[in-house]
């Protein structure tokens, strides 16, 4: 606004001001674009603390009836085994061998050897029976894998007699037990004959 009555030079010149256009941003967005591909997996975060334990489900239902289970496998080894012939001392020792087969189950006394192999790892019981012989020493040894376990001994005597021993071992699978005549050092002998069974050696697993 200009006063008209006063001078030219002494008029005031106000200064002009200048509008800024003012633009609304929401008028110009444009429409969506397409989804970015997926970008690289962050780093795991730290585990949290576990949450409380929740309510029980409801109770499921009964299952079917299972297919029925293999038989419980019991394992077993025997043997009971004889002589009819008798046996005089050596220059060496002797394994007893037997010529009279009662029990032998799955061969486990091999009746070549005179010895009785294990296959089943366990608790034996062994029982060993002679007639001795009369004016002779009867000196016999149970062997455990080449250990003298158990001695049969019967001092010389006029009568001959009946005479047992027997011993329960621990024994480990391929262990070998038998029964062995002492050397010749001294006069030594058992006896029997082709009619009767005299000698006998048994063994069976107990646990």
């Amino acid at each position: 606004c200009v006063r008209c009555c006063e001078p030219s030079d002494q008029r005031f010149s106000y200064p002009q001001y200048q509008l800024v256009p003012q633009i609304n941003m929401t008028i110009l967005k444009g429409e969506k674009g397409d989804r970015g591909e997926r970008g690289l997996q962050g780093k795991f975060g730290k585990t949290g603390m576990a949450g409380s334990r929740g309510h029980a489900g409801p109770k499921g239902q009964k299952g079917s009836v299972g297919a029925p289970g293999e038989r419980c496998k019991n394992h077993y080894a025997a043997f009971s085994v004889g002589r009819k012939k008798p046996l005089h001392s050596n220059d060496y020792y002797q394994t007893l061998i037997f010529d009279t087969e009662f029990v032998n189950l799955y061969d486990h006394f091999n009746m070549f050897t005179g010895k009785f192999y294990c296959y089943v790892p366990g608790i034996y019981y062994f029982s060993l029976n002679v007639h001795t012989w009369n004016q002779k020493e009867t000196y016999l040894h149970i062997m455990h894998n080449g250990v003298e376990v158990v001695i049969l001994y019967a001092q010389v005597s006029d009568r001959s007699i009946m005479q047992s021993q027997s011993v329960m071992l621990e024994l480990r699978e391929q262990d070998e037990v038998w029964v062995r005549l002492y050397k010749g050092e001294r006069e030594n002998a058992v006896f029997s004959d082709e009619y009767d069974t005299y000698i006998t050696f048994s063994g069976h697993l107990i646990k």
